[in-house]
């Protein structure tokens, strides 16, 4: 592939989780296009596994969707040198009300979730081995907390019932891995 090089970034907007920048791109025949490019601190989520093999998933009203949306637990880093884990262990607890030691959780798969013009990284881990604790959501967050079979997610995956990239990929990397 000919050279394709970023001569130039200026930011535009600046917001709580993204910082937006429009890019100068130099491409190979010399011309420059804009390209817009979404920073992000980058993310962990958790596929937790209770005792009785059932997976808790959270249900939550998504803006950029405009509905209700069922997910795996997940949350942005503190700052974008956080481990995976420790947010991964962090957010399993403000949003289910379980916790588990870290040396139980297990790295599952990493994903970029929007390649085209977004950094966003997500560390994916298993937890399993759930201990009760307390959730506590971060002010403005709301959801809810159930348990579905590993069978019934990858029902409402191809069904169209779970459409979110990071508990679609989480979900089937899990499937894979418990076999």
């Amino acid at each position: 592939m000919e050279e394709i090089k970023r001569i130039d970034r200026r930011p535009v907007h600046k917001g709580s989780i993204l910082t937006m920048y429009e890019d100068s791109i130099q491409m190979p025949d010399g011309q420059v296009a804009k390209w817009d490019f979404l920073a992000h601190k980058g993310a962990a989520a958790v596929v937790a596994v209770r005792d009785d093999g059932k997976l808790l998933m959270v249900r939550q009203y998504r803006n950029a969707i405009d509905r209700v949306s069922l997910e795996i637990p997940a949350g942005s880093k503190n700052d974008p040198e956080e481990p995976g884990i420790d947010a991964a262990f962090r957010e399993l607890e403000e949003e289910t009300g379980y916790t588990t030691k870290k040396e139980w959780m297990k790295p599952l798969i990493k994903l970029v979730t929007a390649i085209a013009f977004c950094n966003e990284t997500i560390d994916i881990f298993v937890a399993d081995r759930l201990l009760p604790s307390h959730q506590h959501l971060d002010e403005g967050e709301y959801l809810d907390v159930e348990s579905y079979e590993l069978s019934e997610l990858v029902e409402m995956i191809y069904s169209g019932q779970i459409q979110d990239s990071k508990t679609v990929a989480a979900i089937m990397a899990y499937k894979d891995y418990r076999n």
